[in-house]
């Protein structure tokens, strides 16, 4: 199992909320947005990375209760999805509790999603990336968050990097 950053939080926003650790070698973090984005490292197919989001989710107590086969529905509408479009949902009661039993508006930013998808590179050929909505910036939407909140939004937002960060690796 791969180990997160040890690294102080990174503090963001006018609230100062916390954000996930990242990893050595993962880029930042950008506080001014809620998506981050890491691009799937050459060899690593599409079914490598479904493969290992499953695995590691699994492994982290995390339930994948639903996918959404974007692409394929664009297809059955005739629209040509210009690669893979998907988005898979991640749900872990243990972290993601604190946060619901404070703020449970909170919901509608359940549960986590992360997804995966091609878009053109700077050489204008297909790249398969892996993508998130940012737990602790969906946070800001509340307002007064708790600190247990804040912390609860930091740890799921770290697990969350750690599976994105090993699934784009093609591990399991």
């Amino acid at each position: 199992m791969a180990a997160c950053s040890v690294t102080k939080p990174i503090l963001a926003s006018k609230e100062h909320m916390l954000v996930g650790q990242i990893s050595p070698g993962m880029p930042a973090i950008d506080p001014n947005t809620a998506i981050y984005e890491l691009p799937v490292n050459s060899g690593v197919s599409y079914q490598d990375v479904v493969e290992s989001l499953k695995s590691i989710s699994e492994g982290l107590n995390f339930v994948n209760p639903a996918n959404f086969p974007i692409g394929e529905h664009m297809k059955l509408r005739g629209l040509d999805p210009q690669g893979v479009k998907e988005v898979h949902s991640f749900c872990n009661l243990s972290m993601g509790t604190e946060i619901i039993l404070d703020h449970p508006e909170f919901l509608v930013f359940a549960p986590c999603r992360i997804a995966i998808y091609e878009k053109l590179d700077e050489h204008k050929q297909l790249k398969l990336y892996i993508a998130m909505d940012r737990p602790t910036f969906d946070l800001q939407s509340i307002k007064s968050p708790t600190v247990r909140a804040k912390k609860s939004a930091q740890e799921l937002e770290t697990k969350l990097l750690e599976i994105m960060d090993r699934a784009r690796k093609g591990d399991f």
